[in-house]
């Protein structure tokens, strides 16, 4: 029986770029090129790993989000995955995590999976939380912030790297796991998968597809809210210290007086 993988990955935008929020305070992502979170591709490169070798496994990524996010997609098909789900309507505007699971679940669910790996944070929000709120909704064990994740026999293993300690992981499946950045660099689309990722099935399910109410997800079903936001303040000018044999009481006099010294 293949084994089948679902790899949830979040389109986000460009942290280079000049970002800014929108009236109703969620990020104004018109205003700013986005991309495939960084943090996911790891999730996507260690998902075509247990691909490699598995007798026979399918992969699917999943994301929830605007038509833009797409290109996230299409990024994970170019790396190696089999298909792709989007999740895309206009009363999902704003979810915030606890909703954002519930939308993940249900097309889990209906998509059919053995594991689902995620990246252990989204690049804009970096709330973390999004794996275990996804194992919690499924009724699975998850195995979190892995840098090392295999599957053999029906388990998933993996270790967990801690300040002061390592953790020797494991879980039968079904199962969730997340992985680190230290799980091993994310491949390059070569142009042949570039090229073979234009023929892949991108399947789009809206809200009515997953059975789910506009009122549990969007602004309002969400359960946290935004209250506020400032501009950042621009960078104001640096002090210069012109060095004519007295540079160093200068230098010193200028970090004592802003108690660094």
């Amino acid at each position: 029986m293949s084994l089948r993988i679902v790899v949830c990955v979040k389109y986000v935008p460009d942290a280079t770029g000049d970002r800014h929020f929108a009236e109703d305070l969620t990020v104004d992502r018109d205003d700013v090129d986005g991309l495939l979170s960084e943090l996911d591709e790891y999730a996507v490169e260690q998902a075509l790993q247990i691909a490699d070798e598995a007798d026979d496994a399918e992969i699917t990524v999943l994301t929830v989000g605007p038509e833009d996010a797409k290109d996230a997609l299409r990024k994970a098909l170019s790396m190696g995955a089999d298909k792709a789900v989007h999740v895309e309507d206009d009363d999902l505007h704003g979810t915030d995590a606890l909703g954002t699971s519930l939308v993940l679940a249900k097309a889990v669910e209906k998509t059919g999976y053995d594991l689902v790996v995620c990246g252990m944070a989204s690049t804009d929000g970096t709330m973390g939380v999004l794996p275990a709120m996804l194992a919690e909704r499924l009724g699975v064990p998850q195995v979190s912030l892995l840098s090392e994740v295999s599957v053999e026999d029906g388990t998933v293993k993996g270790r967990r790297d801690g300040d002061s300690a390592t953790e020797q992981l494991e879980a039968r499946l079904p199962a969730v796991v997340s992985v680190t950045d230290q799980s091993g660099e994310a491949r390059y689309p070569s142009f042949k998968g570039i090229m073979a990722a234009k023929k892949k099935p991108v399947t789009s399910w809206d809200l009515e597809d997953l059975e789910i109410e506009s009122d549990e997800v969007g602004l309002e079903g969400a359960w946290t809210a935004v209250e506020g936001a400032t501009e950042r303040p621009a960078r104001t000018a640096g002090t210069i210290v012109k060095d004519e044999g007295e540079g160093g009481k200068q230098l010193a006099a200028f970090l004592a007086e802003r108690k660094f010294i």
